[in-house]
Order: C-alpha cells, then structure tokens, then sequence
C-alpha cells in the first residue's frame, strides 16, 4: 500500500481498538477513554473493529454508538485475525496521531496523553508500549522474551516488546501499512522497511485480565517467526528474486563443481604415482558433487524465471513520507 498523499487527516486522535468476544470490556474501556482524550482537549475517534466475535460484542457497541458520537465501528463475518482488523483500522482512520489498544483492559487508556505526545511534539514516526512489569502466565512471558530477543536481532530494532498491543503512529506511516497473517506482531520492521525508522518506547503498564480468557495460544510464537522470515525474505528479495536464488545456485553449483575437480585430479595423481585407484563414480562424494550441481542450476533456474516474472509489467512502489 502507498501513502495517498492527497489524503490528509482531519482529526487529532484516533484510537483504533480491534476485539473478538469481549463483551464485558468494552463499556468500561470506552468510557475511559473518553474521559481520557476529554481531558486533552483534542478532536478523536474511537473505531472498534469485531473480529466476528461469537458473543453480544456487537449488540455493546451498538449501544456505545448511539452514546459516544466519536465511535465508528466495523465488523467482520467470520475472525480473520487481530492483523486484518488493524488493517481494517488503519484503512478508515482519520486522526494525525492513531494510537492502537487491546479490548481486554490489559492495556491502560492513561498511557495514551504521552503516547500522543512522543508522537506530535518529539517527532517519533511510531511508538510501541513496553510492558516492563507482567501479569500473565510464566507460559506466555518466557516465548515473548525469546520472541521479542529474536525478533530484535533479526530486525535490528532495538525494542523490548514487539507485540505490546499499545501503540502510536504517525498518519502517514498507518496508510503505508498493510498487515496480513500475524504481522502485526512486526509492525515496527514494516515500519522501518518503508523508511519510518524514528521509532520509541515507552514502558508502560500492563493490568491483569479483568474480564474473559486470553484468545491466543503458544502456537501464534510459530506462527510470528515464519511470518517474521516472510517478512524479511519478501522486503529484500521481492523485487530481486535472482540475487537471492542466483546465489544459492551459484553457490551450490561452484561447490558440486569443485568437489568433481577435486575428485578428478586425485584420480590422476594416483595414477600417475601408482597409487590405488578408486572410479570416480564408485564414491559416495561424487553424488554428492552431482546434487549439488544439479540443485544450483535449478536454484539458477527458479531466479532467472522468478526475474522474468518480476519485471513482466513492472511498476515500482514508492513510499512517501513527506510532501509540501
């Protein structure tokens, strides 16, 4: 997705809220949070987006709509992830300054004065919460830990807490993300990845669970790491799949190569000082040789054909980050 650079905000504030089956939050946290942003004295919105939730989550803000004229809300048929409802959130926001929370009350709305604030007056492109003090399971703090440690040294990004659901963002680098999958957990690499890289932290607090069960489970660490691959792999190589596979197969070529030379001149040398002489074909290293040769050229191959596609009807995609 490109920035539209005629497209501009028309509010202060928005406050993007994506949710599957809590009911029970939901009252409690929008009046806070209108009580919150009232305080700041700033022109807001607040979108709910409903993951298909299987409970009353949409009959509530139904009732929320009719209350808060700032509620705007969507709703999906089915649940199609928390990435997909931030997509959706971000497509439809309004507000200079967008700010993203979980519906569970595990996220704090007092948070969000500073959080606009690193955003508007410090200049940060994004800022991604850090909850320092837990309050969940040793189940689920020791995978985040080594999610979030290697997540950093794959991205480079120096933060703690990839996937805190409290956030804030620029305008401009929202509308140049489109999530998918699990990758909202990586916000902060695609940010990055389209030249957005003033990005903060700021610790934060993490409340207990007041109402419902966590909706996600250990398998959405596997899930995060072959996104975070896909990621990387898509952003360096989408454009150029021949430096990626070409290198591969001319590496693999090159070393099947040598390997036959190799066997090729001990077979001479040994011929010439009467030495015991094995064929080249009677050894295992040979085929070796052969598979690695053949695995090069179709690596080569799948490049070359990958670069044709790529540039059939090309047309390069830009980020904008700034006009006047």
């Amino acid at each position: 997705m490109k920035v539209n650079t005629g497209q501009q905000p028309t509010l202060d504030l928005s406050v993007i809220i994506p949710l599957f089956n809590e009911e029970e939050s939901m009252p409690e946290l929008c009046e806070w949070i209108s009580r919150v942003v009232k305080g700041m004295g700033v022109s807001h919105e607040i979108l709910f987006v409903d993951d298909g939730s299987q409970d009353k989550s949409w009959e509530v803000i139904e009732v929320l709509w009719e209350q808060y004229p700032v509620v705007k809300a969507f709703r999906f048929g089915r649940n199609y992830g928390k990435s997909a409802a931030l997509d959706m959130g971000f497509s439809h926001c309004q507000g200079r300054v967008v700010i993203t929370m979980d519906a569970d009350l595990q996220d704090s709305p007092d948070e969000i004065p500073k959080l606009f604030e690193m955003i508007d007056k410090q200049g940060f492109h994004m800022v991604s919460g850090w909850k320092q003090k837990r309050y969940d399971p040793i189940s689920k703090t020791i995978p985040s830990k080594l999610f979030n440690k290697v997540t950093s040294i794959f991205s480079g990004i120096k933060l703690h807490d990839f996937n805190c659901g409290l956030k804030a963002y620029q305008f401009k680098v929202v509308k140049s993300i489109h999530l998918y999958g699990e990758m909202h957990r990586y916000i902060p690499v695609i940010s990055s990845q389209n030249g957005f890289g003033k990005i903060g932290e700021m610790v934060v607090e993490h409340r207990a669970r007041k109402y419902g069960k966590t909706k996600f489970g250990l398998e959405r660490f596997i899930y995060g790491f072959l996104d975070l691959l896909s990621i990387s792999f898509v952003s360096k190589f989408k454009k150029r799949p021949m430096h990626f596979f070409g290198s591969l197969g001319t590496l693999s070529f090159m070393v099947g190569f040598f390997i036959t030379l190799y066997l090729i001149f001990e077979k001479n040398y040994n011929i010439r000082h009467h030495l015991r002489v094995r064929d080249v074909v009677d050894q295992p290293l040979f085929f070796l040789a052969l598979v690695a040769i053949v695995i090069g050229v179709q690596l080569f191959l799948a490049g070359f054909l990958g670069e044709i596609l790529a540039n059939q009807n090309r047309k390069e995609e830009y980020i904008i980050t700034d006009t006047i």
